[in-house]
């Protein structure tokens, strides 16, 4: 089949290479702490083998634009199936790294299998909701997408891997594209908010004041017999939630997710233990000020005082060699792509393709907002990458797969 790539999303190729890049040159810094660059590609050091990865990500993306666009749509099922089994391995035979068994090991190489069920699980739930037979506005129809984004989330639970496994949740923004109702957000949402403030506040307090949320709604609404029901009984469920939290909270999360949240609560100073990752990125950051310390210059990186620097904590690196301004036109960066895959995904023919480009473009968004919520201290600290820029070749290629999968399915859309 001639393709003719006057058609193909140059756009995102471009913020694709601007990402790959510059993550690059700041896991270059990241990694290097207390040594001399001697030769990038040195696979002794992490950026040496980050070099190597990106190199086989290349090969990689010319083998998936070399497969034909239909590809994917026929044989996203079998990929998922693939994928779960990939993941009913790993918690058998996988091995155990920072107390999740996540990783599956060749010689010196290690995969993950998690990050590439992101992809097979955007497949499989594009082509159900695009389905002649599917109407993902009725609930039994919801019920079932439902099931094939929780089950691979389910399974990365029980490595137990909550950062990978909250990812999954994002698929749920091109279901509300295609047309489910927003009551699922208000409700997640809304159960996350009591969580918390009942954690900070107390169960009695936070019902106390759903209780005069709720009287001060009915006032204002039409106060019909059966609207007063639904407050009432709306009340006993919430109420019910909230002082459930703490038996939860105590018996069911562990010890460093329960520090985690209480540290960013502020109930709990650990500057020391399970705060010291965050406390010390917040210090690289803001010692960048506007301009940054300059490449290789900032005294925290350097020094090796970020833990994981170049994994999860990679954007402290560009906060305190870059300053305001490089974190910035990351941010931008990033944010440009997500809104130009969203672009890109309003102009497919198929519903299958749609669905597939708000899929990663909500995967990249989580990953985005999560990963930089946790580096400035904003959001508990979870394994979550931030894409392109974290080491891995797990992460690395997953992320790539999820992009040029979709710019192959855009390059053919007109067919």
């Amino acid at each position: 089949m001639r393709i003719n790539w006057s058609n193909f999303d140059w756009v995102s190729v471009f913020l694709y290479v601007l990402l790959v890049f510059f993550g690059w040159v700041n896991i270059c810094s990241a990694s290097s702490a207390n040594t001399e660059i001697i030769s990038f590609f040195d696979l002794s050091h992490f950026y040496g083998k980050q070099a190597l990865w990106i190199g086989l990500g290349i090969v990689m993306i010319i083998m998936l634009l070399s497969l034909d666009a239909k590809f994917f749509e026929r044989f996203s099922g079998l990929i998922y199936i693939l994928a779960i089994l990939s993941l009913v391995l790993v918690l058998i035979i996988g091995q155990k790294i920072s107390g999740a068994r996540s990783w599956f090991s060749f010689g010196g190489m290690s995969i993950q299998p998690s990050e590439f069920v992101k992809a097979a699980t955007a497949l499989a739930l594009a082509k159900y909701v695009g389905d002649l037979n599917t109407n993902i506005t009725r609930f039994n129809h919801q019920l079932r997408a439902f099931f094939i984004i929780g089950l691979p989330a389910f399974l990365i639970l029980l490595q137990p891997d909550a950062g990978s496994a909250l990812v999954f949740s994002a698929l749920l923004f091109s279901l509300y594209r295609e047309g489910v109702t927003g009551i699922y957000f208000f409700v997640g949402f809304l159960a996350i908010g009591l969580f918390l403030a009942t954690l900070y506040l107390g169960a009695f307090y936070v019902c106390i004041g759903v209780f005069l949320v709720q009287l001060l709604v009915y006032y204002f609404s039409n106060k019909k017999s059966k609207t007063r029901m639904f407050f009432v009984a709306a009340f006993m469920v919430m109420a019910a939630y909230v002082y459930s939290v703490s038996y939860v909270f105590y018996n069911v999360f562990e010890q460093h997710h329960r520090d985690r949240i209480h540290v960013v609560l502020g109930l709990k100073k650990d500057s020391r233990g399970i705060g010291y990752n965050t406390i010390q990125s917040e210090i690289a950051i803001g010692s960048g000020g506007w301009w940054g310390r300059g490449w290789q210059q900032g005294t925290q990186t350097r020094g090796g005082f970020v833990p994981e620097q170049h994994t999860d904590y990679i954007f402290s690196a560009v906060g305190e060699e870059w300053g305001f301004i490089g974190s910035a036109a990351t941010v931008i960066v990033f944010i440009a792509l997500i809104l130009r895959i969203i672009y890109v995904s309003e102009r497919q023919k198929t519903q299958f393709n749609r669905v597939y480009g708000y899929s990663i473009a909500s995967i990249f968004f989580v990953h985005f907002f999560v990963n930089i919520g946790m580096v400035i201290g904003l959001l508990p600290t979870v394994g979550i990458p931030l894409p392109f820029f974290s080491y891995g070749g797990s992460g690395l290629w997953a992320f790539t797969i999820l992009l040029f999968i979709f710019l192959k399915l855009d390059l053919h859309r007109l067919d």
